[in-house]
């Protein structure tokens, strides 16, 4: 007998999802795809399981309602017949920011959304979908029971000194400290060295998970010990939209002197700025890679500038460095850029293998280097899965 498993990940204006089927303890991704633009022209294409594209369709407006609840009416409609007879075990959703209750993946109810609305402002690009997602399912899947799963949550166990900023007691009492985010997909990182690079996995490694958003993080033994984002995602490497490190008197300035107010900055900070920021032009890295414009090479540098200073501070974070792990579309797919952090960081010991990069690795370093670099892919569904599944039995 088998079992489905659907995780979503909603966004402010998609919602992303992956059906796995669940037979005995083993998981098998049968479908995923996503419904994007959902408050315009919602647009919703699935694969099967071997790549082949078995929805691709798109309608002129939305219903009646949030567009998230027009899009899992969608989704539910064309989803509920491929079920197995057992259905549904359960739905696993991403939530991007925990905040300090919420250390591990948890069943939702009523009263459990109420206190994740408390933490909306944390992640105000973020959170709302998540949330609106999980009301969604609610209304469309009614019954099924349903588990959040925290991009925040690895990150608890991380060191107090790790956790705090240099601000009054009070204030951290309150929960404004350090969080660190891509969680799951660390997790998932962690959980796949000892398949991978078992001669790593008990040892110090930096993982830099590169995308639209960026961060990084420094594991030992597979254990959190710091990471580049802190009280929000804004923090740490430049990204696709968002600044990255930032001074906090750049926020002070921009109030005082240029009378913008809380919406305005925040637009600036995670919609204006990093890549399409410095660049005027793109906020996707293939686009810079391919432009001869001098501002596209600027934004590009500055991100390998800010990947490799987060690399040396996380290798001392750690005593020292094993492997460095690049993750992410851009982690994973950007093979120049791989080879110019590499470079970059040869004095920690790091021997780049063009070849292998060339192919993606997964070992890219060279047999003589004195610390290993990988690329691996991440998987956060399928930890979203492994999550509902434990909870859910």
């Amino acid at each position: 007998m088998s079992r489905a498993v659907l995780v979503l990940n909603a966004g402010s204006s998609s919602i992303k999802f992956t059906l796995f089927d669940l037979i005995g303890a083993e998981l098998t991704p049968r479908y995923d795809g996503q419904i994007e633009a959902i408050d315009v022209a919602p647009h919703f294409v699935a694969t099967d399981a071997s790549g082949a594209q078995i929805v691709n369709r798109t309608w002129a407006a939305r219903m009646a309602g949030s567009g998230h609840e027009h899009a899992l009416a969608e989704l539910s409609t064309w989803l509920l017949p491929l079920l197995p007879p057992e259905g549904l075990l359960g739905v696993g959703h991403r939530v991007v920011h925990g905040g300090p209750e919420f250390t591990t993946p948890t069943v939702i109810d009523d009263a459990m959304l109420e206190r994740l609305a408390r933490y909306t402002p944390l992640a105000p690009l973020h959170n709302p979908a998540n949330l609106a997602g999980i009301a969604a399912t609610f209304e469309h899947l009614p019954g099924v029971p349903q588990v959040a799963c925290f991009d925040t949550a690895f990150h608890r166990s991380r060191p107090p000194v790790a956790d705090r900023f240099a601000i009054p007691a009070a204030l951290y009492a309150e929960g404004v400290r350090r969080y660190g985010f891509h969680g799951l997909s660390y997790e998932y990182i962690a959980s796949a060295l000892p398949e991978v690079a078992p001669e790593v996995a008990g040892g110090r490694v930096v993982v830099a998970h590169l995308g639209n958003g960026a961060s990084m993080a420094a594991l030992k033994a597979g254990v959190i010990v710091d990471s580049t984002m802190s009280f929000t995602a804004l923090d740490g490497l430049a990204m696709g939209t968002r600044c990255g490190q930032l001074d906090a008197g750049v926020v002070l300035y921009l109030m005082q002197e240029k009378r913008m107010d809380a919406q305005q900055i925040e637009t600036l900070l995670y919609k204006q700025s990093g890549l399409l920021g410095v660049s005027g032009i793109s906020s996707d890295m293939r686009v810079l890679a391919a432009s001869d414009d001098p501002l596209a090479q600027l934004a590009i540098d500055l991100f390998v500038y800010r990947v490799v200073c987060a690399a040396g501070a996380l290798a001392a974070a750690l005593g020292g460095i094993d492997a460095l792990v690049f993750t992410a579309g851009i982690g994973e797919n950007a093979a120049p850029l791989r080879a110019r952090v590499v470079a970059d960081l040869a004095w920690l010991g790091i021997e780049l293998d063009a070849a292998a990069n060339a192919a993606r690795g997964p070992r890219i370093s060279t047999p003589g280097s004195r610390v290993a670099a990988y690329v691996i892919s991440t998987d956060e569904e399928l930890m979203i899965a492994q999550h509902t599944v434990r909870l859910l039995g």
